[in-house]
C-alpha cells in the first residue's frame, strides 16, 4: 500500500485500487487524497489515516433473512480536513434485499460496483501497481459513498443496514460477516462487537461459530442471542455462525470437506432440545475436598462458597455426598442422599466447620467415593478438588491408577479441579483421561468459587449418558476426537472432528441412557465426495490431534513416531505452539541438511535465527511437557487440553504470547505469526517468500517458474481461479496446485 500513493498517480487509479480494497474487509473510510500542503520533498500519506474508535454489529437473523445493522465511528487524529469514501463488501453469498447508509444522521447514497468491473481493476491494478493483495477478491460487489468533511480531531459515524437471504445447507443455515481487516488496518481497533440474535420458526439444536469465541445465549427452544466482543484487535478472520433447526429431540448436524482423491474431515456437531419436553435425568454427586494444611485461608475459603453454591444448585430428585479428606478421609453422611432442605442445611453446617489441616491422603478419598453404593440407571459423578500431591498413604500415582481402575467398574467420572501449581499434574490427568471426564486447573489469581461454579451449570442437567455413536454403511470414520463421548447435558452441545473415506448419505446412530432406558436417535447425513468450502474444519481436527499426541507425550514418554506426526500436522495446517515450534525448527534443518527441501523453503527457521537463545528456549518448552509438577507442568496441561477441545480458531493458538522474542537487533520477531490458512492447510511468509506447508510433503510432481506481473502469470489466473488466494499473497511465492509447484517471483 505505501507505494500506492505518490506523485504524478491519478485520482483515478486511486479509486479502481480501493472499489476492490474493501472486499476483505468491514466497512473503513479511505482518504484518496493527501490534505497538507505540499513540502518537498513530500512525505507519504497513509490513506487509512482514521481511527476505528468503535464497530458495532447488530444481527437480525428470522429463519432465512438476515438484517445487518453496523454503527462504526472513526476518529481523524490529524489537524486537517479530509475527504473520504466509506466503503463495504456485500456478502459473497448475499442477495441484498435492501440497502441504507446513513452519516451523521443524514441517509446518504452508495454506488454498487459490480464484480465484473472490479475484476478487470484488480487485472490492472496488479499491472500498473505492482500489487497483487486484490487478486483474491474476483466475483465480488461493492458499495461505495462519498464522505465529506472529515472534520480535524473529530469523529464521523457511520450507520449501515443491509437485509440478505442466507445460505441453508439441508437444516443447518450459514451467516458470514466480512470482519477480516487486518491487512488495511493501520492500528487495532478499540472495541469490536457482533451480537446476533436468532429467531426460528422451527426448535433450534445447534448453534455454532467456529471462528471466534462467542457466548450463546438461549432465550427458547426458538431464540438465541450469539454475542462476540474484544478490545484492542485487529480482526483477521470473517465471523462465521452456523445453526440447525429441526424438530428432533437431539439434533446431529454434519458438515465435511474433502478434496478429491484424499480423506475427509468432518465436524458433527449434536445438542439437546432447549424446551421443557427434554427429560433431564437425576444424577448422583460426590464432592470430594482436600482441607489439607496447604488449603488454609483464601484457597478454602473460596471452596467452600463454591461447595455451597453446588448444593444450593441440586435438582429436585438429585442426590449426593461430601467427602473431606486430608491425612484421612471422612465422609458427611456415608451414602449418597436425596437433595432435600435437610440434608442441604446439614451439608452447609459441614462446609462451614471445614478448617485446613494435615496431610494429602488422595487414595483413601477416591476410594471413598468410588465404593458409594450407586443406582445404575442414574449418572454418577465425582468433582474432585486439591491443591496439593498424594502424601499420606498410597503416594504412587501408577498405584493410585490402578486402584481407580479396579473399582471403577461402573465407569464413573471423575472430574477434577487442581488449585495452584504445587500439584502433580500427570496424576490429576491420568484421572481425567481413564474415567473420560476432563480437567480444570485455577491459578493462585483465579476465582476458585466462580471456576468451580461455572463447571457446576454445565453439568447439572444430564440429558443423555453412556453415548455410543456408529456411521452406517459406505463410510469409514477414523481419528475422531473426543475418542470417547462425554454425557450430553441440557444446554450444551458436542463437536466431534474427525477423517472420513467414502462419501455420501449415510445414517448416523446416536445411542445413550435416559433414567436406566436405552434411548437412540439418528439422522441421514451427507459427506462429500469432493468439497473446499468449509476449509476451517482440517484446521480444528489437526488441533484436536496434535493436542491428542501432546496429551501421549506428556504423560506416556516421547516416540519417535508420535513427535514426527506432531511436527508434520502442526507444520501443515499451521499449529504454532511453544511445544510444536522448536520440533518444526529442528525438523526444518534436517530436511535441508538432506536436502529434501531447500534453505529458502524453510517456514520457521529463518525467524529462529533471529531469535537469540531460541534453541534453548524452544528446548526448555519441550522439555516442561515432561514435567510432572510446578507451574510449567500446570500451564503444559491446560494448553494441551485446550488444543484438544478446540472449537474455534482462537482455541488453537496457545501460548502465543510466549512466540513473541527479540531479535539480536532489537526487533520484533514473532514466530509463525506471518502465517495465513488456504484452502484447509497454511502458507508460511518467511521474511522472503511466502511457502506452502505442502511443500515439504512433497505433494507435486511438476515445477514451473513465472514471474510476477507477465503474461504468464495472468493466464496462470484465468485458467485456474484458485490460484488466486496465493498469488494474492505477495510477489515471491511457492504454492503447490494440481500437482504442480509454482514458483512467482519478481
Amino acid at each position: 500500500m505505501k507505494n500506492l500513493i505518490k506523485k504524478g498517480v491519478f485520482l483515478q487509479a486511486l479509486f479502481m485500487l480501493i472499489s476492490g480494497i474493501f472486499i476483505h474487509g468491514d466497512g473503513f473510510i479511505v482518504v484518496p487524497r493527501d490534505p497538507r500542503p505540499l513540502p518537498h520533498p513530500r512525505p507519504h500519506f497513509n490513506p487509512f489515516p482514521l481511527e476505528v474508535k468503535y464497530h458495532n454489529v447488530d444481527v437480525k437473523i428470522e429463519d432465512m433473512v438476515a438484517t445487518t445493522t453496523i454503527d462504526q465511528v472513526f476518529f481523524n487524529p490529524t489537524r486537517y480536513r479530509m475527504e473520504g469514501y466509506y466503503l463495504f463488501p456485500v456478502p459473497a453469498r448475499g442477495v441484498i434485499k435492501k440497502f441504507s447508509m446513513f452519516i451523521n444522521g443524514k441517509e446518504t447514497e452508495a454506488e454498487l460496483l459490480d464484480a465484473g468491473k472490479a475484476r478487470r481493476i484488480y487485472e490492472d491494478i496488479v499491472r500498473r501497481m505492482r500489487d497483487p493483495a486484490l487478486l483474491e477478491y474476483s466475483g465480488r460487489k461493492v458499495f461505495k459513498a462519498r464522505i465529506y468533511p472529515i472534520e480535524p480531531f473529530s469523529e464521523k459515524r457511520v450507520k449501515i443496514s443491509y437485509t440478505e437471504i442466507l445460505n441453508k445447507d439441508n437444516s443447518t443455515t450459514e451467516y458470514i460477516y466480512p470482519l477480516n481487516t487486518e491487512k488495511f488496518s493501520s492500528k487495532p481497533l478499540k472495541n469490536v462487537r457482533i451480537i446476533a440474535r436468532i429467531y426460528s420458526s422451527m426448535e433450534m439444536r445447534n448453534i455454532y461459530c467456529p471462528t471466534h469465541k462467542v457466548d450463546i445465549i438461549r432465550k427458547s427452544s426458538r431464540r438465541a442471542n450469539v454475542v462476540y466482543e474484544e478490545i484492542n484487535v485487529k480482526p483477521d478472520t470473517d465471523f462465521k455462525l452456523y445453526f440447525d433447526s429441526t424438530p428432533d429431540e437431539v439434533g446431529l448436524s454434519l458438515r465435511s470437506y474433502k478434496k478429491r482423491g484424499e480423506d475427509g474431515y468432518f465436524l458433527l456437531n449434536m445438542t439437546p432440545g432447549f424446551g421443557k419436553r427434554t427429560s433431564v435425568i437425576s444424577k448422583d454427586v460426590c464432592f470430594v475436598l482436600d482441607i489439607s494444611g496447604s488449603m488454609s485461608g483464601k484457597k478454602l475459603k473460596k471452596a467452600k462458597g463454591a461447595l455451597k453454591f453446588c448444593i444450593n444448585n441440586l435438582r429436585r430428585g438429585d442426590r449426593f455426598e461430601i467427602i473431606k479428606f486430608s491425612t484421612e478421609a471422612e465422609a458427611l453422611f456415608n451414602y449418597l442422599k436425596s437433595a432435600n432442605s435437610g440434608a442441604r442445611d446439614k451439608a452447609k453446617r459441614f462446609i462451614d466447620d471445614l478448617r485446613a489441616i494435615g496431610g494429602t491422603n488422595v487414595e483413601e478419598a477416591l476410594a471413598g467415593a468410588l465404593k458409594m453404593k450407586k443406582n445404575k440407571n442414574r449418572p454418577y459423578i465425582i468433582v474432585f478438588i486439591t491443591d496439593g500431591k498424594p502424601t499420606i498413604g498410597e503416594t504412587n500415582e501408577d498405584k493410585i491408577i490402578g486402584m481407580i481402575r479396579d473399582q471403577n467398574v461402573d465407569g464413573t467420572r471423575i472430574f477434577t479441579f487442581g488449585i495452584g501449581s504445587d500439584l502433580n499434574t500427570h496424576l490429576l490427568d491420568k484421572i481425567t483421561s481413564l474415567t473420560k471426564a476432563y480437567r480444570s486447573y485455577i491459578s493462585e489469581k483465579e476465582d476458585i468459587e466462580v471456576k468451580i461454579s461455572a463447571f457446576f451449570r454445565k453439568i447439572e442437567s444430564p440429558v443423555l449418558t453412556n453415548l455410543k455413536m456408529n456411521f452406517g454403511p459406505g463410510i469409514r470414520v477414523s481419528k475422531k476426537y473426543p475418542r470417547d463421548l462425554p454425557d450430553l447435558f441440557r444446554g450444551s452441545s458436542i463437536s466431534i472432528l474427525g477423517r472420513y473415506s467414502g462419501s455420501g448419505n449415510t445414517t448416523i446412530t446416536l445411542k445413550g441412557r435416559i433414567a436406566g432406558r436405552s434411548k437412540t436417535f439418528s439422522a441421514v447425513c451427507e459427506f462429500s465426495s469432493v468439497s473446499d468450502k468449509d476449509d476451517f474444519i482440517p484446521l480444528l481436527w489437526a488441533s484436536r490431534r496434535i493436542g491428542f499426541l501432546l496429551d501421549q507425550i506428556r504423560l506416556n514418554g516421547e516416540k519417535k513416531e508420535i513427535i514426527d506426526e506432531v511436527v508434520v500436522l502442526a507444520k501443515k495446517y499451521g499449529i504454532i505452539t511453544p511445544y510444536t515450534s522448536y520440533l518444526i525448527v529442528e525438523d526444518e534443518k534436517k530436511l535441508v541438511r538432506r536436502r529434501e527441501i531447500e534453505r529458502v523453503q524453510q517456514v520457521l527457521a529463518p525467524s529462529a535465527a533471529d531469535v537469540e537463545g531460541f534453541s534453548r528456549y524452544g528446548a526448555e518448552e519441550s522439555a516442561s511437557l515432561k514435567d510432572k509438577t510446578g507451574k510449567h507442568s500446570v500451564r503444559a496441561s491446560k494448553e494441551v487440553q485446550n488444543l484438544n477441545m478446540a472449537e474455534n480458531y482462537t482455541e488453537i493458538r496457545q501460548g502465543k504470547k510466549r512466540l513473541n522474542f527479540l531479535s539480536g537487533k532489537g526487533d520484533k520477531v514473532v514466530i509463525g505469526r506471518q502465517m495465513k490458512n488456504i484452502q484447509g492447510r497454511a502458507v508460511y511468509y518467511n521474511g522472503n517468500i511466502w511457502i506452502d506447508s505442502d511443500i515439504h510433503l512433497k505433494k507435486y510432481s511438476s515445477r514451473k517458474k513465472i514471474m510476477f506481473g507477465g503474461e504468464e502469470y495472468f493466464t496462470l489466473l484465468k485458467r485456474t481461479p484458485s490460484s488466486a488466494q496465493f498469488l494474492a499473497l505477495g510477489k515471491n511465492i511457492q504454492f503447490i496446485l494440481k500437482d504442480t509447484l509454482y514458483e512467482i517471483y519478481e
